[in-house]
C-alpha cells in the first residue's frame, strides 16, 4: 500500500471517513469500506510476491561449500566451512568442493574444475604453491592447503559481494508505473485544484458537497487496479513460460524481456554443452591409419573408468565405449600424470596375439618419443597442424603407435611411430545456432562473453555464426586502440561479438555499460562467475544446469538444455507486453475521462455526481480488465519499448472523446427534450428531469460512463479495426456479464444511501443505442492520431537515434534499476534483497589489488602463479 497511487486512494479513504462529517452529515461508510476493500485486493499480490524476496544471497551461501576439513589443535575436524579463519589447515580430495581459497601445501596428482567460477571447460592441474578457489570442485587427487582468503574476500565471494549492491533501487517495470501513476496524479491534481477553486471560492458550494465531488475524481480518476492488474498479467505469462521450461524468478523480469535488444551469453555450459569432444572432421593422420584406426588407438589408450575429461572425450567419440576394449587384452597401463603428461597402453590384440603399445598425450613430449618416423618433415607438418588447432581454439592431443617382438609387456617395441593427430574442444549444442538465428530475427543481438581464451570463444562464435570479431577482456581496462576504428571503449562494445578471458567484474561492466547506452540487457549463464552479471542485467537466466549461485541471481531459470526456450520466452513476454500496453493506455484514457467529463459536468451544470456509482464503476472496469492477462495478442517482431508519450498522446485523445460524448448527453437531456419527443420517455412522469442533479439523471450518467468506457478496451487492444482482432473469450464474457450487471443495477437499483434511482427499459436502451453511435468512430480517432501525432512523436525519435548514431552520444539511457525516489516507491523485492545481503555479510565493500585481476586459464597457469606468489592475498576494506 506504500506508492503513490495507494496514498490517493488512501487520502480518499479517509476524505470518506474523516473529512466527510459535515452539514449535519454521517461518515460515507460506504465509499470508505469499497475503498478500503480496492485497496486490500490490489496490495494482497503485491505482498505475496515480496514474500520470495532475498534468494539471490541466500543461493550464493547456500552454494557455498557447507562443510570443510580442517587440521586444529592436531587433530582433523569436520566443521561448517563458514568456521575457516585464514590460516586454517584444510583438506579435500576427489569429489570435494573447496571450502575457501587456499594455498597448497601437499597435492598428489591434483585437478580442479574451476568451470563454475572462470568458465574454462578443462580441469586445470594444481601443483605444490598453487592457489585454488572457494567454490571449485577437486576432480583428481588430494590435496592439504593454508586458508588465505574466506567469506566474501574470496575470489567467489567477489563475485557474490556484486549481487544486489547496485545503489539503484527499482526495475523497470516500476519506473514506468511511476511515470504512468504521475500522469494519472497530475490530470487529477489539476482538476482537483480547479474544483476547490470554482465550486468553492465560485459558486458557494457547502463543505460536504465540494467533498463529494472532489471524491469522485479521487476514486474515480485513480487507476488503483494498475499495479494488481499488471501483477496478474505478469503472473498469468509466468504460467505460460513455464510450460516452455522457463521459470520465472521475478516477475517485473517479463516485462522486461520484451524490450530486450541485446543478449550477452556466457559460452561454457551455455552456448556449448562443457564437455570435451573429438572433432571428427579435422582428425589429422601421419601413417598408414585411417581417421577411425587413429581414433580406435587412442581410445584403447584411455581409461574406461574413473577418467578424467580427456579420456571421456577420446572413448564417447567412438559412440560404442564398448569398443574401447573390446578384441584386445589389457597388459599395462599408464595413466596421465603432470611429468610425463601422456597415458599408455601396452595390450594384447586377441586376432593375431600380437602384443602392441599405444601412447597419446601432448604433441611435444609425443612427437620426441617417436624414433620411427620423425623427419623434419614430419615435425614442420605436426607444428604446423597445431598452430592451426591453436587458432581455432582448438586443443591437440598426439597419438604414437608401436609393435613389440616378444611376449614381454616390459620389453621393447619397434619404436614409436606417430600415427594421428586429434583435436579436442567443446562444442556448440545442437539447437544452439538455430537460437540465436531467431533471436536476431526478433531484433535482439546475441554476444558472447566468456571466461575462455580468445581463439576458443572465436572459433565457437565461428561455429554458431555469430561472428568473430571479439575482443580479450584487457580492452575493458585499456580501451580501444589508438588510430582505431573505434572512439571510444562503449563504441567498442557495442560493436563487438563478443569477449574472451573475462572475469565476473568484467562480464557486470560489459552488461552495465550496455545498458548506460539506452539497451536493456539480458545475460545468460550457469557458473557462479556469471552471478554478478546475472543480477546487473535487466534480465538474467540462468541456463538448465546452473549452479545454485547463478539461479539465485537470476530472473528466470531454464529446466531443459540450450537456449531454444528463451526465443519462447522473448515471443511470450511480447505478447505480455502488448497486453500490459493495451491496458496502459486504457487506464489513462479513463482517468482523462473521468475527471475532465465530471469537471465540467461540475462546472457546467453544477452536477454532483454520488462518489459511490464511481466506485461501482471501478470494480465493473477492473473485473472486467483483468481478463486482458489471458487476451489474444501478436507478439511485435522487434523489441518493444514503453513509448509513454504515444500512450499519454492515444490516452488524451480517448478520454476527451468519451468525455464529449457524455456532456453531449446531459446537455441534451438538460436543455431539451428531445428524448421525450422522440422515444416517449420521462423522468418520473416529466418530460424533463427536476434539475440537474435528478437521481434519474445520474443514473443515466452512470449507465453512460460504464458502457462506453469499457468498450474502449477494445478498441485500445487492436492495432486496425477493432472487428479484425479477436477477443480472448474470457475478455469478451467478462464485457458482456459487466455491461450486463450495470443494465441491472440500473433497471432496478434504489440504493438509499447515494443519490441514484431506476430507470426505465427505453432509457437504458436510449443509452446503449447512443453508445453505440459514439463507439464507432473511436477506430478512426485512432488512425488519425497514427496518422498525425503519433507519426510525429516517432519521426521525432527516429531522429533522435540518428544523432545519437552520429554524434555516439547517448540521448536516453536506461537503468536495469531506475534510482529516483519517486520511482523508488514501487520498488519490488529489491530492499529486501538488499537487506538479507547485509545480514549475511556480502553487503561490505571488497577491496583487491589490480595485479590479482589476473586471467586463472591454462596458457597463464604459470605466470599466475609467480604473480600470486609476489602479492599476498587480498584483504577486506577496514
Amino acid at each position: 500500500m506504500w506508492n503513490p497511487l495507494s496514498w490517493v486512494m488512501e487520502g480518499a479513504a479517509l476524505v470518506a471517513i474523516v473529512l466527510s462529517n459535515g452539514n449535519d452529515q454521517p461518515p460515507d461508510w460506504e465509499d470508505f469500506i469499497g475503498i478500503v476493500l480496492l485497496l486490500f485486493i490490489n496490495s494482497a499480490i503485491g505482498f505475496y510476491e515480496e514474500r520470495n524476496a532475498g534468494n539471490a544471497v541466500k543461493a550464493l551461501m547456500d552454494s557455498l561449500a557447507p562443510k570443510a576439513k580442517v587440521r586444529r589443535n592436531g587433530s582433523w575436524l569436520e566443521i561448517e566451512s563458514s568456521g575457516l579463519v585464514p590460516g586454517d589447515m584444510i583438506s579435500f580430495k576427489i569429489g570435494d568442493i573447496v571450502p575457501a581459497d587456499c594455498r597448497l601445501t601437499e597435492a598428489i596428482n591434483v585437478s580442479i574444475d574451476q568451470a563454475a567460477l572462470t568458465g574454462e571447460s578443462l580441469p586445470q592441474s594444481k601443483k605444490l604453491g598453487d592457489q585454488c578457489f572457494s567454490g571449485s570442485t577437486c576432480k583428481q587427487g588430494e590435496a592439504e592447503g593454508v586458508v588465505i582468503s574466506t567469506g566474501a574476500n574470496t575470489f567467489f565471494g567477489r563475485a557474490a559481494s556484486l549481487v544486489g549492491q547496485d545503489d539503484d533501487t527499482t526495475g523497470h517495470l516500476q519506473k514506468i508505473l511511476a511515470q504512468i501513476g504521475s500522469f494519472c496524479l497530475v490530470s487529477i491534481g489539476i482538476f482537483v485544484i480547479a474544483e476547490i477553486l470554482v465550486l468553492y471560492a465560485g459558486f458557494r458550494y457547502s463543505y460536504r458537497r465540494g467533498l463529494n465531488n472532489i471524491l469522485v475524481l479521487l476514486i474515480g480518476g485513480i487507476p488503483i487496479a494498475m499495479p494488481t492488474v499488471l501483477s496478474v498479467t505478469l503472473a498469468v505469462g509466468a504460467q505460460q513460460l513455464a510450460k516452455h521450461k522457463a521459470i520465472v524468478t521475478r516477475i517485473t523480469a517479463i516485462e522486461e524481456l520484451a524490450g530486450v535488444t541485446i543478449l550477452c551469453s556466457d559460452k561454457t555450459g551455455t552456448l556449448t554443452t562443457n564437455k570435451l569432444t573429438i572433432d571428427r572432421a579435422t582428425i589429422r593422420t601421419y601413417g598408414p591409419f585411417s581417421a577411425d584406426d587413429v581414433m580406435l588407438l587412442a581410445a584403447y589408450a584411455s581409461r574406461t573408468e574413473n577418467q578424467d575429461a580427456i579420456d571421456s572425450a577420446v572413448v564417447q567419440a567412438l559412440g560404442d565405449v564398448s569398443r574401447a576394449r573390446a578384441g584386445i587384452k589389457l597388459l599395462d597401463f599408464k595413466p596421465f600424470n603432470p611429468v610425463d603428461k601422456r597415458t599408455e597402453i601396452t595390450y594384447r590384440e586377441e586376432s593375431s596375439g600380437m602384443l602392441k603399445r599405444v601412447t597419446k598425450g601432448m604433441t611435444g613430449i609425443i612427437i620426441e618419443l617417436c624414433s620411427r618416423n620423425k623427419t623434419e618433415e614430419l615435425e614442420n607438418r605436426l607444428e604446423a597442424d597445431v598452430e592451426e588447432f591453436a587458432t581455432r581454439g582448438l586443443r591437440a592431443l598426439a597419438v604414437a603407435y608401436e609393435e613389440l617382438d616378444g611376449q614381454d609387456p616390459e620389453g621393447e617395441g619397434n619404436g614409436l611411430e606417430l600415427i594421428g593427430l586429434l583435436a579436442i574442444f567443446d562444442p556448440p549444442r545442437e539447437d544452439t545456432k538455430q537460437t540465436i538465428d531467431d533471436a536476431l530475427a526478433l531484433g535482439v543481438k546475441v554476444k558472447m562473453v566468456t571466461g575462455d581464451q580468445l581463439a576458443i570463444a572465436k572459433e565457437t562464435g565461428r561455429r554458431l555464426g555469430l561472428g568473430d570479431h571479439m575482443y580479450p577482456a584487457k580492452v575493458l581496462k585499456d580501451g580501444p586502440a589508438p588510430g582505431g576504428k573505434h572512439l571510444s571503449l562503449d563504441e567498442m562494445i557495442l560493436d563487438a561479438d563478443g569477449f574472451a578471458g573475462v572475469f565476473p567484474e568484467h562480464k557486470y561492466e560489459i552488461v552495465k555499460r550496455l545498458q548506460g547506452l539506452g539497451h536493456l540487457c539480458a545475460m545468460t549463464g550457469d557458473g557462479a562467475n556469471d552471478a554478478p552479471a546475472l543480477s546487473r542485467a535487466n534480465v538474467g537466466i540462468a541456463v538448465e544446469g546452473a549452479t545454485d549461485a547463478a539461479r539465485g541471481a537470476a530472473d528466470i531459470v531454464l529446466t531443459e538444455p540450450g537456449l531454444s526456450t528463451i526465443v519462447h520466452a522473448i515471443r511470450g513476454s511480447r505478447v505480455i507486453f502488448q497486453r500490459m500496453r493495451n491496458y496502459s493506455i486504457y487506464a489513462c484514457a479513463v482517468t482523462i475521462r473521468i475527471v475532465v467529463c465530471f469537471a465540467i459536468l461540475a462546472f457546467a451544470f453544477k452536477f454532483d455526481f454520488p462518489p459511490f456509482m464511481v466506485l461501482i464503476i471501478a470494480l465493473l472496469n477492473d473485473g472486467t480488465i483483468m481478463t486482458l492477462s489471458v487476451d489474444r495478442v501478436l507478439p511485435s517482431m522487434t523489441p518493444d519499448s514503453w513509448d509513454l508519450a504515444e500512450i499519454f498522446a492515444y490516452a488524451v485523445a480517448y478520454g476527451i472523446y468519451l468525455t464529449a460524448s457524455t456532456v453531449a448527453l446531459v446537455t441534451i437531456i438538460l436543455e431539451t427534450t428531445f428524448f421525450y419527443d422522440k422515444f416517449g420517455v420521462t423522468f418520473n412522469g416529466n418530460p424533463s428531469p427536476s434539475g440537474s442533479n435528478d437521481y434519474q439523471l445520474h443514473m443515466i450518467v452512470y449507465l453512460q460512463v460504464a458502457i462506453i468506457s469499457q468498450a474502449l478496451i477494445f478498441v485500445t487492444r487492436s492495432h486496425g479495426f477493432f472487428f479484425m482482432e479477436r477477443p480472448s473469450v474470457a475478455l469478451f464474457g467478462a464485457f458482456c456479464v459487466a455491461q450486463l450487471v450495470s443494465s441491472i443495477i440500473a433497471a432496478y437499483a434504489n440504493f438509499g444511501f447515494t443519490q441514484i434511482q431506476a430507470i426505465s427499459g427505453g432509457w437504458i436502451g436510449i443509452v446503449w443505442v447512443w453508445n453505440i453511435v459514439w463507439f464507432a468512430p473511436l477506430d478512426w480517432i485512432k488512425f488519425a492520431m497514427k496518422a498525425t501525432v503519433i507519426k510525429k512523436l516517432r519521426q521525432r525519435h527516429e531522429a533522435a537515434q540518428a544523432a545519437q548514431a552520429i554524434t555516439g552520444v547517448p540521448i536516453t539511457r536506461t537503468q536495469s534499476r531506475a534510482a529516483s525516489i519517486h520511482e523508488s516507491l514501487y520498488s519490488n523485492r529489491v530492499s529486501f534483497i538488499r537487506r538479507a545481503a547485509r545480514k549475511v555479510g556480502f553487503g561490505s565493500k571488497i577491496t583487491m589489488k589490480p595485479e590479482e585481476l589476473q586471467r586463472f586459464s591454462s596458457i597463464q597457469a604459470q605466470r599466475t602463479g609467480a604473480t600470486l606468489a609476489r602479492n599476498p592475498s587480498r584483504t577486506a576494506a577496514a
